[in-house]
């Protein structure tokens, strides 16, 4: 990989005009240091002002996206856990749909992978926020609002024993298993749902290789869930069957009128991959992970020199998009 600055390649002249960015966050829109650069905070403003639906498509959980919240214009709406949640930045990150992973298969998948690898924790990221085991590193920034071993996570008790409020009744669901329900826009961090489902399972193991971890999890699991990963450390992030940030982007789209032709994409991690393929143009940043590069055509620099910021710059000095389709 290199952080070696780029220049976006320009357009073939029958390349169809942009109407939604959708650019993933960590690695790619925000810098190391986890800041939007004013660079970037102008160009965003700039493409919603000409008309360009500008969409967060982001692996964090919904209370991770202040950094962001003010920089959404328009429709307001961010993509989170990888696909599993749609939020509402206007309203202080109100959760607006879930696709969650089911409990039952979360437990199953516990259990192939402690048989696979053993020495694997685990965390169960819930609407209402994340748990985890002893063994799994503590998080710095979001500590865990109960530590136990997996399987007492995703008992059917847990939300009740922990939150007795969550005995309220169910939210109401669409026929596809969604659901519309959503805490206060007040209170991010508290119950998202009644039930608090589970949106995200996170397996870390302190030894293996990051890839080879993410292969050996698909071969022993791929069948019950969704598999990828986005740190550079061996963190698995798991998500109900189906679930990806393309297929919620595509979802968000369609009931816009707008094509993947029309669609831009940015990212750098292999939980990017499926959204990059999709969109009619993508680009991976400079710093991308291999499989990243190999899947775009696109390049920009890096997270780092503003790479996002400045396709979109050219985009709107040149009135088009910035490349061929890149798959």
């Amino acid at each position: 990989m290199t952080d070696a600055p780029a220049t976006p390649p320009r357009a073939p002249e029958t390349a169809v005009a942009p109407r939604l960015i959708a650019t993933d966050l960590d690695g790619t829109l925000l810098h190391d240091d986890k800041t939007v650069s004013d660079r970037t905070i102008a160009a965003l403003a700039a493409a919603e002002q000409a008309g360009i639906e500008v969409f967060f498509v982001t692996g964090r959980p919904a209370r991770w996206m202040g950094v962001v919240s003010d920089h959404v214009h328009g429709h307001g709406l961010a993509i989170c856990a990888n696909g599993a949640a749609v939020v509402d930045l206007h309203r202080g990150g109100r959760i607006v749909e879930v696709s969650p992973l089911e409990r039952t298969v979360a437990l199953a998948v516990v259990d192939a992978l402690r048989s696979a690898a053993p020495g694997t924790s685990f965390a169960v990221e819930r609407t209402g926020g994340i748990h985890y085991e002893p063994q799994y590193p503590p998080l710095l920034l979001d500590p865990a609002a109960a530590v136990a071993p997996a399987e007492k996570l995703l008992a059917d008790d847990f939300v009740s024993t922990l939150c007795p409020e969550a005995n309220e009744p169910d939210a109401t669901r669409g026929p596809d298993g969604r659901s519309d329900a959503a805490h206060s826009p007040t209170d991010p961090a508290g119950p998202a749902f009644p039930d608090q489902p589970v949106i995200k399972l996170l397996a870390h193991h302190p030894e293996l290789d990051p890839d080879a971890f993410l292969q050996l999890a698909r071969t022993a699991a791929g069948d019950l869930a969704s598999f990828t990963r986005s740190s550079p450390t061996a963190l698995l992030e798991i998500s109900g069957p189906g679930v990806s940030k393309a297929g919620t982007l595509a979802r968000c789209c369609a009931e816009r009128g707008i094509s993947p032709d029309e669609v831009i994409a940015f990212g750098d991690m292999p939980n990017d991959i499926e959204m990059l393929s999709w969109a009619g143009t993508s680009y991976a940043m400079a710093n991308a992970h291999p499989d990243v590069l190999a899947a775009t055509t696109g390049r920009t620099a890096s997270n780092n020199d503003d790479g996002v910021a400045a396709v979109i710059e050219r985009i709107l000095h040149d009135g088009g998009p910035l490349g061929a389709r890149s798959h």
